[in-house]
């Protein structure tokens, strides 16, 4: 998959997923409390977009890894 190769590796691209990960799912945990009220809904919620979005992210980065764009040399 040369394609995927870039300046980044993928432990730093599956570290910084993670990370952000955890910020965007508090966000979302107390988003959804405050709106529903219930720490078990909110829970779930935020479980299941930690999950989805941990994957969603790693791609995302490793597709920038490769594109020269806006990169200095």
């Amino acid at each position: 998959m040369g394609w995927l190769r870039g300046i980044e590796g993928h432990h730093r691209s599956l570290v910084k997923a993670v990370t952000w990960r955890i910020t965007g799912s508090a966000d979302t945990f107390l988003i959804s409390f405050i709106l529903t009220g219930r720490l078990t809904l909110a829970g779930s919620i935020a479980a299941t977009e930690l999950i989805t979005k941990i994957a969603l992210y790693y791609f995302h980065e490793r597709a920038w890894a490769v594109v020269p764009w806006g990169r200095r040399s």
